[in-house]
């Protein structure tokens, strides 16, 4: 954790590396310059460069257990780069998902992401990768992120209050199990969505309170998993050492943040947590072939395996279902259970105090999840039926319900989405709806304003800058069509359509 994100420096190999993706035509390549490592993307066609852009790798992201990746600063927003170092294989290669989506330099660092990576990250909430200077109060993930913050701690001992007892630093050991594992979910439990709750932002949460005052973790119940990556809690309770233990296993019963044993000593050191609770003859196996294993008697080896990361290529994870046999260990599923008002789906992270989330947050999760499992479809429709009464003042209810009315070509859409607006409806989609619903009506002039006002806060979404250049040359005002066209090619070369749209634009 002390290393989870750095200046990119140390024993990276930076020459000569290239790498191709076939599907977009581009090649990728790192290089070094004056002690600052870069990455490139190009295009050659017919023996021509079709664009070219470098940007200098800011932060690096991971501590290089399995790989690392990189951000670019481009303003005061951050983006991932599009080539990861992957440490097993010593390699690089392109990061996650970028064979697929092409994306480039264009992927924004969110505050959901980042806040499971760094110590104190300064996100502006809710704008899409956009950080305060600097982007980071605290580089790594350090003492407060499982502690509590230090200030409070600083007084208290200024002032004499903690000189018997100590109260203002939190130790999750001291903790109630649920509590403590809490700490330990908001970075290493995944689920298929996290959702906040009204008014929270990811900083919001402290340790020693309930995870869920702040975010909400949720997945569609009995959907079927093709990974179990960062589900380490849920497959944990799956375990029958959880349920053999009635709940009090926990990550602190095997693991201690202070302390990561090297691979020589891993085997060795989570032997001696197994036998805290087990003993020399709870293993069904003969002896004799354990003992000829190298290294001897390793039950991690066995009953945690790893195995390859489908998602994250060129990575591997430890299985923390515990099977008890190796071919159990490719199963991954998820833990039934529920809680009211979440029909369909589970919640990863519940709480003794809360049995209902928020109606708001409820709308929102069905909402995140919609895509990946439409049969929530009727339950989505009976929270936002029931939010319009209750919430109708909210901005995602605003929002949400001005989506529909423009799907359902509703003159309701643009007062609906106009309020979502000056509410704060979170993200760029409401002035991308506000500018279809205006557009259809025919208010041009009305359309474009709202693009402009979305690209000032979103300005590096492609989708609202596009639509906005296209709104220019409607209007015939076709300088402001060709410098916004060539402000977008600047940002964003490789698109090759908008390129080839600055060629026909007239001057």
């Amino acid at each position: 954790m002390g290393r989870s994100v750095s200046r990119p420096v140390g024993p990276l190999p930076t020459g000569p590396v290239r790498i191709n993706n076939v599907q977009f035509n581009r090649e990728y390549r790192v290089v070094e310059s004056g002690g600052e490592l870069y990455q490139t993307e190009s295009q050659i066609k017919d023996g021509e460069i079709v664009f070219e852009t470098r940007h200098k790798l800011e932060y690096a992201i991971g501590a290089g257990e399995n790989g690392i990746s990189f951000a670019v600063r481009r303003g005061n927003h951050l983006f991932q780069a599009p080539l990861s170092y992957y440490s097993a294989a010593k390699r690089w290669d392109l990061s996650p998902g970028y064979a697929e989506t092409g994306e480039g330099f264009n992927r924004p660092i969110y505050e959901e992401c980042i806040v499971c990576h760094a110590g104190r990250p300064q996100a502006v909430p809710r704008r899409d990768g956009l950080y305060r200077d600097p982007p980071f109060a605290e580089l790594a993930v350090g003492c407060e992120n499982c502690h509590g913050p230090g200030q409070l701690h600083i007084a208290e001992r200024s002032t004499g209050q903690a000189a018997v007892l100590d109260t203002s630093i939190v130790n999750p050991k001291r903790l109630p199990a649920r509590l403590a594992e809490d700490i330990c979910m908001q970075c290493h439990q995944g689920g298929d969505a996290r959702v906040l709750l009204p008014g929270k932002t990811y900083a919001d949460f402290r340790p020693g309170t309930s995870l869920l005052d702040t975010v909400a973790i949720v997945g569609v119940a009995k959907a079927p998993k093709d990974t179990d990556l960062l589900e380490h809690h849920a497959s944990m309770k799956l375990s029958k050492c959880y349920e053999a233990t009635n709940g009090k296993l926990g990550c602190l019963t095997c693991h201690d943040p202070h302390e990561q044993p090297g691979a020589a000593e891993a085997p060795a050191h989570f032997r001696a947590k197994c036998l805290t609770c087990h003993n020399e003859r709870s293993c069904r196996l003969d002896p004799a072939p354990r003992h000829r294993t190298t290294p001897a008697d390793n039950c991690i080896g066995c009953h945690m395996p790893r195995r390859s990361v489908e998602r994250v290529s060129h990575s591997a994870l430890t299985n923390h279902r515990i099977p008890s046999r190796a071919e159990a260990a490719a199963k991954a599923t998820s833990p039934e259970g529920s809680i009211t008002g979440l029909s369909g789906l589970i919640l990863f992270n519940p709480s003794d105090s809360r049995t209902e989330l928020p109606l708001v947050t409820r709308l929102a999760a069905y909402g995140e999840l919609l895509p990946r499992a439409p049969s929530l479809q009727a339950r989505y429709d009976e929270l936002l039926a029931e939010a319009a009464h209750s919430a109708a003042t909210d901005p995602v209810v605003l929002g949400a319900l001005g989506h529909k009315a423009l799907a359902e070509s509703s003159s309701e859409a643009v007062p609906l989405l106009r309020m979502a607006e000056s509410k704060g409806a979170p993200g760029a989609i409401t002035y991308l709806d506000l500018h279809e619903a205006l557009s259809r009506a025919g208010r041009m002039d009305e359309a474009v304003a709202v693009l402009e006002r979305g690209e000032r806060l979103f300005p590096f979404s492609t989708a609202i800058r596009k639509r906005l250049v296209l709104g220019y040359i409607r209007q015939k005002t076709y300088t402001k069509a060709t410098t916004a066209l060539e402000s977008y090619v600047s940002d964003f070369p490789e698109d090759d359509f908008m390129r080839g749209l600055l060629k026909q634009v007239p001057r």
